[in-house]
């Protein structure tokens, strides 16, 4: 821990910034008490405490010609009540990323008579319910509120919400809700879960019905319908029936694939006329095959026979 010394104060960074202020930088130092400010002899206009360890927002003397405090990524968990009797002429505050949870935390903020630019960005209070409307009724003469402008009908509705001290009293006092790991958010959720009905895959007999379905589709409307409820596993009720079919069609394969496999199964049953009629074609197609194989191959024994004798002819000349 760095104290904020007078020697650390006038060895510090101290320059005119981008709109011509004066201002001293004591970013970095690690500082967790704001003290020895009088050692500036309210020479400037800005002061920058960012990025330090600062706890409390307090100690600082009377400084009439500062107008902006940079005190963003620090540790401040309270203010000085009495703050703005100090500083009259402050008219921007950067508390980003602090500790701040309650709005009753910010209250001392309402002592500054000219605060104008307020960022309470990255803190916990950010959170609370009503908490932009609630600022903008503690704080008359703020113009922009976390970077953002704060308008007229904000105005109006922060002074209808807060009319009475009652309802401000009560949104202090609302707790923060925040998520513990571990910590169950409602006890009505697991009973909730219980009685959601888990959705069921579809069978394969669906799967197979909402296939054939999709391909026998004629509208886009149909087949958008029909993915939606391959995608769920939810079968439409016009399939239903399909779906009964499909799985006739598939007990009876069984039954078939099962009287096959069955080698108790009787061959001597008589057969039906359509199936001697199949028995009495296939021996006719393969005479046939073989008749045409025979032709196939006596005609391709004459071209060779021709072509070898044409061969012949037109050498025979030159051997004698």
């Amino acid at each position: 821990m760095v104290r904020l010394t007078a020697d650390l104060i006038w060895k510090s960074p101290h320059f005119f910034n981008a709109i011509r202020e004066r201002e001293l930088d004591l970013r970095g130092n690690k500082v967790a008490v704001i003290e020895n400010l009088g050692a500036t002899e309210d020479q400037f206009d800005t002061i920058d405490l960012s990025d330090n360890e600062i706890v409390k927002l307090e100690n600082l003397p009377y400084l009439n010609r500062l107008g902006t405090l940079l005190i963003n990524n620090n540790r401040i968990t309270r203010i000085n009540p009495n703050i703005g009797e100090y500083l009259p002429k402050l008219h921007t505050l950067v508390l980003t990323n602090n500790r701040l949870v309650n709005l009753a935390e910010i209250d001392p903020l309402s002592s500054f008579p000219k605060l104008q630019f307020l960022s309470l960005l990255d803190n916990n209070i950010t959170k609370k319910p009503n908490y932009r409307l609630y600022v903008i009724h503690r704080l008359k003469s703020l113009r922009l509120l976390d970077f953002k402008k704060v308008k007229n009908k904000e105005r109006l509705e922060a002074e209808n919400l807060f009319a009475s001290k009652e309802v401000e009293e009560e949104a202090k006092q609302e707790p923060l809700k925040t998520f513990t790991p571990g910590e169950m958010p409602n006890a009505l959720e697991p009973a909730e879960e219980q009685q959601i009905p888990k959705v069921v895959g579809p069978s394969p007999e669906e799967l197979i019905a909402i296939k054939a379905a999709i391909v026998n589709s004629q509208t886009l409307e149909e087949v958008a319908r029909l993915e939606k409820a391959l995608k769920s596993g939810q079968l439409p009720a016009d399939l239903k029936s399909l779906v009964e079919n499909t799985r006739a069609d598939v007990v009876n394969e069984k039954d078939d694939k099962m009287v096959s496999s069955n080698p108790n199964t009787s061959r001597d049953e008589p057969k039906t006329v359509e199936e001697q009629k199949n028995d009495d074609v296939a021996p006719m197609e393969q005479v046939l095959v073989c008749i045409l194989c025979g032709f196939l191959a006596v005609y391709f024994n004459f071209i060779c026979s021709l072509t070898l004798l044409f061969w012949i002819r037109m050498i025979w000349p030159f051997l004698f």
